[in-house]
């Protein structure tokens, strides 16, 4: 099995602002407005975000977790 092989499941804040072609702190900041959703904790500290959810997000089958934010 190559490295190309492996699918990501959860992504740090750098990586998951990379994988929507994003400045951290774009992210971060649509993250604070509800248009994003926020991260999980892995083993009670680490935060990091589904990627399952953030691509659900972007091809629009998984409702936004704030609908009602302005940027």
């Amino acid at each position: 099995m190559g490295q190309h092989d492996l699918q990501m499941l959860y992504a740090s804040e750098r990586s998951a602002a990379r994988l929507l072609d994003m400045k951290p702190t774009e992210f971060r900041a649509l993250v604070d407005a509800g248009a994003l959703p926020r991260p999980v904790k892995i083993a009670g500290a680490v935060e990091r975000w589904r990627v399952q959810d953030l691509d659900a997000i972007l091809q629009g089958t998984k409702p936004k977790p704030n609908e009602e934010f302005d940027l």
